[in-house]
């Protein structure tokens, strides 16, 4: 193990990192667990191509970490986890390695709730759920909420019209210019979103069959993965992987606003503070990403899933980016240290609440 990688998890409280192999199916992956202060720790299942071993570690550790700031600021009382599975999801992926996975996510004994992530679908939560009972994102029929993507793709909207507000005094986006970057199954749906707002998008994928789909359908305009960071446009969605806010890309930004669905944006927390020092207002990823976390996860709280609930609880996004942009002015720091703040108040609110009732016992 790296000792680098043990340094990280001491920065940063972690709890467990879980390293998984089944020979038979050919399974590498690894399970991160940050934080189980507010309950267990949930978060997706993603399936990827790595460079190399450590950048699936670091890339679960990273996500487990946004995990638990993401349900904190979004208010519900789950911790932080994530886990990845090293492969191609369109040529390694098999029923008898999603079967192993979830044999390991069960020895987990119910510290980590896994759900759909890049690379993985219901189909494959369906499988896991044959192996597991800790699974959060399934179909309908199977007791869930059944796709998640609509819920991310709208908090994702609302809060890049909440960033527009703070740029332009108002959320309209009707004739701003938009580059938007992947059109997966959240990037696909916001698009659209975008689009009906009136706004004109600029898009790019890797997938030359989805970018046609997006010419077709919605008449946009497309340039080359490469070129998105170059655009001259109001705002920049980033909605495909994430660090692509980098030493690479900052400089070509053109933009007035960054705000969209992907994970980890920023490659590093000072390009938080370069896009603060350039006057480019952020929409923080875990705070704009989490309607479909919300959307998902109301199933565990008191009635069991109830549809009018979440959608109410996924519009509540807008509010939170403008309650971030207000610890912001008021304590002089970065959104991204906002949001920070915002989900660290409630994790030691709830510690206090739950310390005096230990008292009081």
């Amino acid at each position: 193990m790296d000792a680098r990688i043990l340094d990280y998890m001491q920065r940063y409280k972690f709890k467990k990192l879980v390293i998984c192999n089944d020979t038979d199916s050919g399974l590498r992956a690894v399970i991160a667990i940050h934080s189980t202060r507010l309950g267990p720790a949930t978060g997706g299942l993603r399936m990827w191509t790595y460079a190399s071993e450590e950048d699936a570690i670091f890339d679960a550790l990273r996500l487990a970490r946004g995990m638990t700031y993401k349900y904190a600021a979004a208010g519900v009382n789950l911790g932080g986890g994530k886990a990845v599975i090293i492969g191609d999801p369109k040529k390694d992926k098999t029923e008898a390695l999603m079967r192993a996975m979830g044999r390991f996510i069960d020895q987990q004994g119910g510290e980590y709730i896994t759900g759909e992530d890049v690379g993985t679908t219901l189909d494959d939560m369906e499988t896991l759920y044959s192996e597991t009972d800790h699974v959060v994102t399934l179909p309908v029929h199977a007791g869930g909420a059944g796709d998640i993507s609509p819920a991310t793709a709208l908090s994702s909207v609302l809060a890049t019209k909440a960033c527009a507000l703070r740029v332009w005094g108002t959320a309209d986006l009707a004739g701003r210019t938009v580059a938007l970057q992947g059109l997966g199954v959240c990037g696909f749906k916001a698009l659209k979103l975008i689009v009906d707002e009136g706004a004109t998008v600029i898009v790019s994928d890797v997938d030359a069959d989805k970018v046609k789909a997006a010419i077709a359908e919605f008449g946009v305009t497309a340039v080359a993965p490469d070129q998105i960071y170059d655009q001259n446009v109001d705002i920049f969605a980033p909605y495909a992987l994430g660090a692509v806010i980098n030493d690479d890309t900052i400089n070509r930004l053109r933009c007035k606003v960054v705000a969209g669905s992907a994970n980890n944006i920023l490659a590093e927390e000072r390009h938080g503070d370069e896009l603060q020092a350039r006057g480019i207002v952020y929409a923080v990823d875990y705070i704009a990403n989490s309607g479909g976390t919300i959307f998902d996860t109301d199933r565990f709280r008191k009635g069991g899933f109830q549809a009018e609930r979440a959608w109410a609880n996924v519009r509540r996004v807008y509010d939170r980016t403008l309650e971030v942009f207000a610890i912001a002015d008021a304590e002089g720091i970065p959104y991204y240290k906002a949001a920070d703040q915002l989900a660290e108040r409630r994790i030691a609110a709830l510690d206090g609440v739950r310390l005096l009732e230990t008292k009081k016992r």
